[in-house]
C-alpha cells in the first residue's frame, strides 16, 4: 500500500477549504475560531459557497472576511441585520447570514435585531454570547451576568444600577417572524457537533422562506474574564449555562 493511501486512511480531520490560510486574530482558547470552522464546514458540505453571503459587523468578528473564503460584506456596528435584510431582498436565492457578538447584536444593534426578527426576514443570524465586550476592553455588556465583574463593573453587575442581563434569544423567540431559535456552545466535541447540526438546520430553513433562523453560541472570553482557557470553560459551565441554558428554544411546528 502506498504511503499516500496510508496517510489518507489515517486522516482524522482535514481543514475545510473555505477557511483561508490567514492566522486567526482571536485570543487562544476563544470560541470564535471553532464557530468560524463549523460554519465554513456546513457551507462546504452543503456546496453553497458560491451562493452564500456573510455579514460581519464591528466587534471581535470584524475581520471575519479575512478568514472565511466566501462573499462577505462589512456592516456598521450593530447594523448587520439591516444590511442582511437588504442583501437577501436583492438576492432572494442567496443564503445570507450575520455573525455578531453580544455587544453588537444585543446593545447597539438591539433595534435592528428585534425588527429584522419581527419582520421575519429570511436570514440566518449567528450570535456569539460571551457576556462581555471582548474587543474593546472587557466592559459590561447587556448579557453580563449579575455579580459578574468587568472593567466597567469592577464590583460585579448590580441590578439596581445596571439592570438585569438581557436574554436576547428568549426575547426574539417570542416574535412571529422567527422560525428556528436555538442556543448552543462550542467548548467540547459533543457541543461542537450539536452546534454544527443547528447551523446546518438554520441554513436549510432559508430554503423554506419561513423567517429568521437564530443560533446563539454561548462562548468564553479568556481575556475579558481574566482567566486561562480551561478555567474560563469551567466558569462558563458553572455560571453562564445556568442562566443561558443550552438547547432549542423555538422549533418549526412540523418537527
Amino acid at each position: 500500500m502506498s504511503e499516500s493511501i496510508i496517510k489518507e486512511e489515517n486522516l482524522v480531520y482535514k481543514k475545510t477549504n473555505l477557511l483561508t490560510s490567514k492566522a486567526l486574530s482571536y485570543c487562544p482558547g476563544c470560541g470564535h475560531g471553532t464557530a468560524h470552522r463549523i460554519i465554513m464546514e456546513v457551507i462546504e458540505e452543503m456546496n453553497i459557497q458560491s451562493e452564500t453571503i456573510g455579514i460581519a459587523p464591528v466587534g471581535c468578528s470584524v475581520l471575519a472576511y479575512d478568514f472565511m473564503d466566501i462573499d462577505m460584506q462589512q456592516a456598521a456596528h450593530g447594523r448587520a441585520p439591516a444590511l442582511a435584510t437588504a442583501v437577501k431582498r436583492l438576492y432572494p436565492n442567496k443564503f445570507v447570514f450575520t455573525y455578531q457578538g453580544d455587544g453588537d447584536l444585543a446593545a447597539i444593534g438591539t433595534a435592528e435585531t428585534i425588527h429584522a426578527c419581527n419582520r421575519g426576514e429570511n436570514i440566518t443570524m449567528i450570535f456569539i454570547n460571551n457576556g462581555i465586550y471582548g474587543m474593546t476592553g472587557g466592559q459590561m455588556a447587556p448579557t453580563t451576568l449579575i455579580g459578574m465583574k468587568s472593567s466597567t463593573s469592577p464590583y460585579g453587575r448590580d441590578v439596581a444600577l445596571n439592570g438585569n442581563p438581557l436574554k436576547m434569544t428568549e426575547l426574539i423567540a417570542q416574535l412571529p417572524g422567527t422560525y428556528y431559535v436555538t442556543r448552543q456552545a462550542v467548548h467540547t466535541p459533543a457541543n461542537v457537533r450539536k452546534t454544527k447540526k443547528a447551523i446546518r438546520k438554520a441554513f436549510e430553513y432559508q430554503k423554506l422562506n419561513k423567517g429568521v433562523s437564530f443560533v446563539e453560541i454561548v462562548s468564553n472570553c479568556n481575556s475579558g474574564w481574566k482567566m486561562a482557557p480551561v478555567q474560563a470553560n469551567k466558569w462558563m459551565e458553572d455560571n453562564m449555562f445556568p442562566f443561558y441554558p443550552l438547547g432549542d428554544i423555538k422549533v418549526p411546528s412540523e418537527q
